[in-house]
């Protein structure tokens, strides 16, 4: 149950999905002065090295974060004509080179860390953290407290998908819940689609973001669909964006030996999206999905309804 760790899959395309979605969300929340309050279910460490051994032995970043960072580079140092960076993905890349000195890109924030970023300066707002993991958990708490953060952020050693429940509705009446687990176990499918269905008959129009796996497996499949029956049924607006950057077929190497894809694309679904949610995902994840493309069957898609 606790073997999963971010850390090895810190700043992969996935994170870079999940990230800007993310960042996008909360700029637009963010413009109202209205206390918010925001709820990350499955928190990690909230800092991880790119240069530790975690990040090193699988090396996922250098498809997402670091590659984008890389592409983009080589672009501006290009003489010819290249579009520029659309301004979501910009902000992303901004957001995260602050964590970092110089021209370095050692340091990735978790969702913790972005959250706490963007909500700085705003004294009423709130940002309640859990994680259950016990290594991670004790990394967390220790993280946070050098922000010295005072009442801004709470770290709930507890399991989030039960522990949201008595925190809605809120207050302020203003609320996003990030949910975003490991999957490692294949009932996290199933405590996700249960977690936002009660959640939204406790607070219908706050905001939720789901981040989930695409992968050969039919509870990933059926995630989204579920999501999707629970926004129309409870008439609410919703946003599915999916990035894909490589296939998900097996391979052989020189040897002939089966080799696995890896994490060929992954999703998020959000309920009750801000208006422009849509319009600036397309317009990043479409440079995004050029710039992390490792197969022919490369792709995005940002789909709405309600």
């Amino acid at each position: 149950m606790f073997s999963y760790r971010h850390a090895f899959h810190a700043g992969n395309h996935a994170d870079v999905l999940k990230h800007t979605t993310l960042i996008a969300v909360l700029r637009h929340m963010t413009q109202k002065d209205t206390a918010l309050n925001v709820f990350d279910t499955h928190a990690g460490a909230g800092l991880y090295r790119l240069d530790g051994d975690y990040a090193q032995t699988s090396g996922e970043a250098a498809n997402g974060y670091l590659l984008l960072v890389d592409a983009l580079a080589k672009a501006a140092g290009n003489a010819k004509p290249k579009a520029e960076t659309h301004p979501a993905l910009q902000d992303y890349l901004d957001l995260v080179a602050s964590f970092n000195t110089g021209a370095s890109h050692k340091v990735y924030p978790g969702s913790p860390f972005i959250i706490h970023r963007l909500l700085q300066g705003r004294d009423r707002d709130r940002l309640k953290l859990f994680e259950l993991h016990p290594t991670d958990a004790k990394t967390l708490s220790a993280n946070i407290a050098q922000l010295d953060a005072g009442r801004l952020i709470t770290v709930l050693r507890e399991d989030g998908f039960e522990g949201l429940k008595k925190f809605l509705p809120p207050p302020s009446r203003r609320a996003l819940v990030l949910c975003d687990p490991s999957y490692e176990l294949k009932s996290d499918y199933g405590r996700v689609a249960d977690m936002m269905t009660d959640a939204v008959k406790r607070f219908a129009t706050g905001t939720y973001m789901v981040w989930y796996p695409i992968i050969p497996r039919p509870e990933a499949h059926d995630l989204p669909r579920k999501l999707k029956t629970l926004a129309n049924r409870e008439g609410r607006p919703w946003l599915h964006a999916t990035l894909t950057v490589k296939s998900s077929k097996l391979g052989t190497d020189d040897a002939g030996e089966v080799v696995r894809p890896g994490l060929p694309a992954s999703g998020v679904f959000v309920i009750n999206p801000p208006h422009t949610l849509k319009a600036t995902l397309t317009g990043a994840l479409s440079q995004a999905a050029d710039l992390l493309a490792q197969a022919k069957n490369k792709g995005f898609e940002v789909e709405t309804g309600g």
